[in-house]
């Protein structure tokens, strides 16, 4: 695989061709466009990342595999969904945990995608189970949540982000000065950044940097729900 130097001027403008496109027969057309601009840039940046990755953790993967890796689906899934437009119009790449299986696992994300690109950490619409074990764990030792998603490091590079509950959870105590942290759906920081910051060749490195910030949260987060770190 060659290594990854910046993902192409072109990216954008083909994601942003695709939106106002998004039917198979122009697809098939710009098949091509779709390797260069999209899948293999894609699969060199998560390759250059996997070779940083394990500063942070050995528990997440950096899989460069065209399905069933890092890398998510351009396919839509338009089972159920009233849209049924074929193709997704963003990048979206999952460092997951070993464990995980799906996007609602651990993990480390990057979103690509014109006018919105961001990378993020966290935990992603878990499960109720699992969400439960995150607020208990906050409960528990709430200066090491403090810690993790409160600290300098971290909120220089993210803020946190994602869905609440409108109530306070059921047996959590409505009154906890934390209670807006045990509202949370979604355990996630995110960091917006320039969408010229993909052009950059040391964006993969840069990538890793800004992951490493968010390490305590990750690991408060894995711990909670008794993954290894």
């Amino acid at each position: 695989m060659s290594q990854f130097t910046g993902f192409p001027t072109d990216t954008i403008k083909f994601l942003k061709s695709l939106k106002r496109n998004n039917d198979r027969e122009w697809f098939n057309k710009n098949k091509d466009r779709y390797e260069s601009s999209f899948l293999e840039p894609s699969l060199q940046f998560i390759d250059a990342v996997g070779q940083e990755l394990g500063s942070i953790s050995k528990r997440f993967l950096a899989v460069p595999k065209k399905s069933g890796g890092s890398l998510m689906r351009i396919y839509r899934d338009t089972r159920f969904a009233k849209d049924k437009a074929p193709y997704k119009t963003n990048i979206g790449i999952h460092f997951r945990h070993e464990v995980g299986k799906d996007v609602h696992a651990p993990g480390f994300y990057v979103h690509v995608e014109p006018d919105s690109v961001f990378i993020g950490a966290g935990i992603w619409h878990p499960e109720p189970k699992v969400a439960k074990q995150i607020r208990a764990a906050i409960v528990d030792d709430p200066a090491a949540w403090k810690r993790s998603a409160r600290s300098k490091a971290f909120t220089s590079n993210f803020k946190l982000d994602g869905d609440s509950l409108k109530r306070p959870p059921r047996d959590f105590d409505a009154e906890h000065p934390l209670v807006e942290d045990l509202k949370r759906k979604d355990f996630i920081g995110v960091a917006e950044l320039d969408e010229s910051a993909i052009h950059d060749p040391k964006f993969a490195k840069q990538t890793v940097a800004a992951f490493k910030k968010a390490k305590p949260f990750m690991k408060f987060l894995c711990e909670a729900i008794d993954l290894p770190f």
